[in-house]
């Protein structure tokens, strides 16, 4: 029920960009306004949220590290799992960060029917279809950077260069676009078969799956099925990150649904569970900076 409410959301979203430009003609609304309306509650939501977690009240520190911490001399201790000191630290966040750390060493439990008797076991799949899914998203944004820049940094020029690097079709197939769709289809298909995971899943899980989902169909369908014309689509998107918008004629319906998608999500980000890639810094911080030993 959750994934049909969530999938009629953002069905009714593409109808209403449909709707809107091939209609209504609304290409200010949603080529302008729409947008800077969406960064503004993207902006606002995020420090809202973050004062909100700085006023929470923390009694006392709860440390959910594991691994021996630094005692006694002679006792070793655990650098990465309990650090003691700021490079301990940076370098457990930047295993968390980057690679999904505690992710990848999380486990699935099964009642077995031998005993009965709980049963653990690797739970792997989980940990490659996250971390496949934000690196993937990771370089697409980068990527997307040469649309609101001018002249466009080397950086994003050799990060868009190796991700067509296998130059299969023109224009050229970008590997992460198709991998950012496919770690989506697996994340959501995970959360529809396997049933602890569908008991659980509310429909505020499934909405940023299916929102991502059409954003990076659209994309697709943008960049090798439905022609857009590009360099206006780079001149709507400057004049918008240099303030100073205007509305180019003949882009293609296309684009502005892909738009308002984007500007859903923006909006919708700080409201969400997505906020969670910030509250894991502080997270992180709380969990392993250094605890004096009583």
């Amino acid at each position: 029920m959750g994934a049909l409410l969530s999938f009629f959301v953002v069905i009714v979203l593409v109808l209403l960009a449909l709707a809107g430009i091939k209609g209504a003609g609304l290409y200010v609304l949603f080529g302008t306004v729409i947008p800077y309306a969406a960064v503004a509650t993207f902006i606002l939501g995020v420090i809202l949220r973050v004062i909100k977690w700085s006023r929470s009240p923390v009694p006392f520190h709860i440390p959910t590290t594991c691994g021996q911490e630094k005692s006694l001399p002679w006792i070793k201790y655990s650098k990465l799992e309990s650090p003691a000191g700021t490079l301990g630290v940076i370098g457990r966040m930047a295993l968390e960060v980057l690679l999904f750390r505690s992710l990848f060493r999380n486990l699935k439990t099964e009642l077995r029917n031998d005993g009965p008797r709980l049963a653990y076991g690797s739970n792997k799949w989980l940990w490659l279809g996250g971390l496949a899914f934000h690196w993937s998203m990771l370089i697409v944004i980068i990527r997307h950077l040469r649309f609101f820049t001018h002249p466009v940094p080397f950086l994003v020029k050799i990060i868009d260069s190796l991700d067509g690097f296998l130059q299969i079709g023109a224009p050229h197939l970008m590997i992460t676009g198709v991998v950012l769709l496919l770690a989506l289809t697996y994340l959501f298909l995970r959360r529809v078969f396997i049933p602890q995971v569908r008991y659980i899943s509310l429909p505020a899980d499934y909405l940023p799956l299916f929102l991502l989902m059409g954003i990076a169909t659209s994309g697709i369908l943008m960049r090798y099925f439905f022609k857009v014309d590009i360099i206006k689509v780079k001149e709507l998107t400057l004049g918008l990150a240099s303030l100073n918008p205007g509305i180019p004629s003949g882009i293609g319906v296309i684009f502005y649904i892909h738009l308002f998608l984007i500007s859903s999500l923006f909006a919708y980000f700080p409201f969400s569970k997505l906020m969670h890639m910030g509250g894991v810094f502080s997270s992180v911080l709380q969990e392993t900076w250094p605890i004096t030993a009583v």
